[in-house]
């Protein structure tokens, strides 16, 4: 093969399990990262990139891990190599991840080492030469809370790229200078020039926003934004083509890198969309919320609506999600997936009174029983919502005068185990906290 005409493919934040609430949209997400493995076997690429957070959770369901691992091994049953770091989601301290167990079979090839460094350390930068096409790929994998920003300023790449060959390096980390506008002042990163110089491609991932621009002297450096998000501003940066959602296929002609980005994501499934409920009474609220919700309704659809907005003589539960959700499954549509966090409401009270937090918590329950944590199914339903009530009650109780807190611990786990109906399977507080 040519070592300067070949064709790769490169993505990031794949974040599969993500959307744990919510089974369609995380199917939908699943569905779209094994579209953009499908893309790298269609278009004949010799070999992929993962740039990080393969997986949302270190150790993520073992039904989402599945239908990927098949993936990845046709893709190296065909004769490609797949190389990958580990994202800020990936790693985790003193455990096994999945990423791991799927490294040790083969599956794919880890382009970084994963040792944890003490700051300042000076450390070689090891790399993989990819025996056809002679491409030398290194990288150095994302650590949570930007941990892994002293790696970049400590490496010695010298050898990395004083030898010949296309030259890759991955990472998971953001760009100071290509931080997009509505990530600036929140997120810290790397400067450009913290990057090994010399490259012919940077192959980038943790920011969820597409951008492409020069490394720092000279290449191309490719952040292919989340594949397909988790976070309903995702989805919305997406479906207004701020950002792209896939995988990015890279022809290399003469040595020079070109890019595609190829979408993944079923954006004609996706209903993203405001409800403005200011100035409604509680009756208008209600309509307006199983209007907005019927007219989307479309079999398949992926409903997001957020609220917003301040209604009087209402509370939240009042406004009929339930209801609508109903009617919207009745419909066809695949989920409705609520953001309420802007809406507010206000309950007309007797004279003499006035609203409690407890109804306020009542209100929330209601919406989180409607979409349970799959792995907490006892929290479905009305007895979900009368448990997680009881839960915050218990776990509220003041520790009493004299009693030890680690007895205080294992009386209130005790008495949440109790309620939730499952038995002890984790140590007491007192020596998991340890």
């Amino acid at each position: 093969m040519d070592p300067r005409n070949f064709v790769f493919a490169h993505l990031a934040d794949a974040h599969v399990g993500a959307w744990s609430r919510d089974a369609a949209v995380r199917l939908a997400l699943r569905s779209s990262v094994l579209a953009a493995l499908g893309e790298v076997e269609r278009r004949d690429c010799q070999f992929l990139l993962i740039s990080g957070d393969l997986f949302h959770t270190p150790i993520p369901e073992p039904s989402e891990v599945a239908p990927v691992a098949a993936a990845l091994k046709r893709l190296t049953d065909s004769g490609r190599r797949v190389y990958v770091i580990y994202g800020s989601h990936d790693y985790v301290a003193h455990r096994v991840s999945w990423l791991d167990v799927l490294a040790e079979t083969g599956i794919f090839l880890r382009a970084a080492p994963e040792a944890v460094r003490a700051e300042g350390e000076r450390w070689t930068l090891p790399y993989h030469v990819d025996g056809p096409t002679g491409a030398r790929i290194a990288g150095i994998s994302g650590r949570a809370h930007g941990l892994d920003r002293s790696y970049f300023a400590a490496v010695d790449s010298e050898e990395f790229r004083s030898g010949p060959g296309f030259k890759i390096f991955q990472f998971h980390a953001a760009i100071d200078e290509y931080l997009p506008e509505p990530f600036r002042g929140h997120i810290r990163g790397v400067a450009l020039r913290d990057l090994p110089a010399g490259c012919d491609y940077y192959a980038g991932g943790h920011i969820h926003y597409s951008y492409t621009g020069p490394g720092p002297d000279g290449g191309l450096l490719v952040n292919p934004g989340a594949v397909f998000g988790t976070s309903i501003k995702d989805l919305e940066y997406g479906a207004a083509g701020r950002s792209h959602q896939g995988v990015v296929i890279v022809t290399v002609r003469d040595g020079h890198p070109e890019v595609e980005f190829v979408e993944t994501v079923p954006k004609d499934r996706l209903r993203i969309f405001d409800i403005d409920l200011t100035g409604h009474s509680a009756e208008e609220a209600r309509a307006a919320v199983a209007k907005a919700i019927t007219d989307r309704a479309t079999p398949g659809a992926l409903l997001f609506p957020r609220l917003h907005g301040r209604v009087a003589d209402v509370s939240l539960a009042g406004l009929g999600l339930r209801t609508s959700d109903a009617e919207a499954a009745a419909l066809g549509a695949a989920t409705v997936h609520w953001d309420v966090q802007e809406v507010a409401v206000e309950r007309a009270t007797e004279p003499g009174t006035s609203s409690t937090g407890e109804e306020v918590d009542q209100e929330a329950f209601a919406v989180l029983a409607a979409h349970p944590d799959p792995a907490l199914p006892e929290l479905a339903g009305p007895d979900g919502e009368r448990k997680m009530s009881e839960l915050l009650r218990q776990l509220g109780l003041v520790r009493p005068e004299g009693q030890a807190l680690g007895d205080y611990r294992t009386e209130r786990l005790d008495a949440a185990l109790g309620i939730l109906e499952v038995g002890r399977t984790r140590r007491p507080a007192r020596e998991h906290a340890a």
